[in-house]
C-alpha cells in the first residue's frame, strides 16, 4: 500500500506556509500563541516535571522566530547553517509534518559538542562537513523537533524521519543530529536506531510560589541571605531596573541591546551569532513573546537580557553590559525573570547552557537530550560505546546536582 505522504525540502522558511507550519510546531495554540479552546482541561495539565514533552507553546519553533533568523541573515550559507527543512504533506499537499533542517560546515552555535567526533573523522582521512543538524540555530532550549499536525500521527512521524536520513544521504553529509528534542522525541529516535545522548541544564521550577519572598522562604538560610545580598549590592550605584513587553520595546531599546551584546559577546566567545537585524524582525513579528529587562543608571542603559515567552515557561536568551557592576548579571538575569516568571504563573524559567553557579541561586539540574545518526557504521560503534559510558556519567552528574541544590532537605 502506497503511503499518503510525499516528503519536500524548503530552501528557507518564506517557501513554507506559516499558518501550517506553526500549526505542526505548535499543535495545541493557535497563530498568536494563544491557548487553543478547543483543547481540554486535562490536556492541559499533562505536563512533566519541566513540562517540554507537553508544553503548549514554544516560541523558538514558530515560522517567525525561524524566519527572523533567515531574514536577517543570521543563519544562511555565510554563516556555515543552510537552511533545509523536510516537510511531510499529505495527498491534498498540506503540511502534515515539518522539521527545522540545517546543513551545516562547523559545529558552532549547537551548545551539543562534538568536536571530538569531526576530529577523529578528519583523522582517519574522512569528511565529516558537512553535517546535517536537525535544531533551533544559537538555542539550546529543550522543544518539539519532529512537528506533526493535528490530525496525522506515527505514519507521519516516520515519514518525516525517513525523509531526515533519506536528505542526509542526497548531501552526502557525515552525519545527522537532532539537538534538544523532547524526551518523547529523544526515545522515539533511539527506537528507530539513533545514538542517544544526555547532557544537563539548570531550570527554574515553578512550585506555585505566590511572590518571590515564598520561593526565598522554600531556601536553605544561608542561601536565602545570600540573595538577598547580591540583590541589594546589584542595584547600588543608582541602578534602576526595567521591564519592557510588546508595544513598549522600541528600535532605540534594541539598539542600546544590541551594544551590550556585542560588547559582552565579543568578550566571551569571539563573533556574536546575532547580527542587528535579527532583533528588529524579530521584535516586529514577536513582540508579545518577548520580555526585555534592561538595566538604566544616570538617565543611561547600561546592561540588558533578552527573553522570550512561552505558556508554561520563560527562555532567558542573551545578555550583555557596558559597565561592570557586582551581581548585575544575578539580578538582571536570574532574580528578575523569577520574580516575573512567578507573577506570571508559568511553570519554570530555561536560562540557557551550562551554569552550575545557577544551582545557588534557585535552579535546578535537569536531562536535556539529542539523538545522532552516524553515516559511517565502523564510527557508529564507536560513538555509541561512549555515549554509553557518557549517560552513566550524565545520570550521576544529576544526582550529585541535586544534593547541592539551595533547597531546605525535602523541598
Amino acid at each position: 500500500m502506497s503511503s499518503p505522504y510525499t516528503v519536500h525540502v524548503a530552501q528557507s522558511m518564506r517557501e513554507i506556509d506559516a499558518a501550517q507550519w506553526d500549526a505542526c510546531a505548535n499543535p495545541e495554540t493557535d497563530a498568536k500563541g494563544l491557548f487553543a479552546p478547543t483543547l481540554s482541561a486535562e490536556m492541559a495539565r499533562r505536563q512533566d516535571q519541566t513540562g517540554n514533552d507537553l508544553e503548549r507553546f514554544n516560541p523558538f519553533i514558530t515560522n517567525a522566530f525561524l524566519n527572523a533568523l533567515e531574514t536577517s541573515k543570521s543563519v544562511g550559507p555565510r554563516s556555515g547553517w543552510t537552511s533545509a527543512h523536510i516537510l511531510v504533506k499529505d495527498a491534498g499537499g498540506r503540511l502534515a509534518a515539518a522539521a527545522p533542517v540545517y546543513l551545516k560546515t562547523h559545529s558552532m552555535g549547537e551548545y551539543v559538542f562534538d568536536h571530538d567526533w569531526a576530529d577523529a573523522y578528519h583523522r582517519a582521512g574522512l569528511t565529516y562537513y558537512p553535517k546535517l543538524q536537525v535544531a533551533v540555530p544559537f538555542t539550546p532550549v529543550t522543544g518539539r523537533r519532529l512537528l506533526v499536525a493535528p490530525g496525522h500521527g506515527e505514519a507521519a512521524r516516520q515519514t518525516l524521519v525517513a525523509g531526515l536520513r533519506a536528505l542526509r544521504e542526497k548531501t552526502g553529509a557525515s552525519s545527522l543530529h537532532v539537538t534538544f528534542p523532547t524526551r518523547a522525541e529523544w526515545e522515539t529516535l533511539g527506537a528507530a536506531g539513533f545514538l542517544q545522548r544526555t547532557c544537563q541544564q539548570f531550570h527554574f521550577i515553578n512550585k506555585g510560589y505566590v511572590d518571590f519572598d515564598a520561593f526565598l522562604a522554600d531556601l536553605a538560610s544561608r542561601k536565602r541571605k545570600t540573595i538577598r545580598h547580591e540583590r541589594k549590592a546589584a542595584l547600588a550605584h543608582g541602578i534602576e531596573i526595567e521591564l519592557l513587553t510588546g508595544a513598549e520595546i522600541t528600535e532605540s531599546h534594541w539598539d542600546a541591546f544590541y551594544l551590550f551584546y556585542m560588547d559582552t559577546g565579543a568578550r566571551k566567545w569571539g563573533t556574536p551569532y546575532l547580527n542587528r537585524a535579527f532583533f528588529s524582525h524579530v521584535g516586529a513579528s514577536m513582540r508579545d513573546h518577548i520580555l526585555l529587562v534592561m538595566a538604566k543608571r544616570d538617565g543611561r542603559y547600561i546592561a540588558g537580557a533578552v527573553n522570550f515567552l512561552g505558556l508554561d515557561a520563560l527562555y532567558g536568551r542573551n545578555w550583555g553590559a557596558i559597565e561592570e557592576h557586582p551581581f548585575l548579571h544575578f539580578e538582571i538575569c536570574y532574580y528578575q525573570a523569577i520574580e516575573y516568571a512567578i507573577s506570571r504563573g508559568l511553570s519554570r524559567i530555561e536560562a540557557g547552557a551550562q551554569g552550575e553557579h545557577k544551582l545557588a541561586r534557585g535552579y535546578r539540574a535537569v536531562a536535556t537530550f539529542s539523538a545522532h545518526d552516524i553515516g559511517d557504521k565502523r564510527f557508529a560503534r564507536a560513538i555509541d560505546e561512549y555515549l554509553q559510558m557518557e549517560r552513566i556519567q550524565s545520570d550521576e552528574a544529576l544526582r550529585d546536582y541535586g544534593e547541592l541544590d539551595p533547597f531546605k532537605r525535602g523541598s
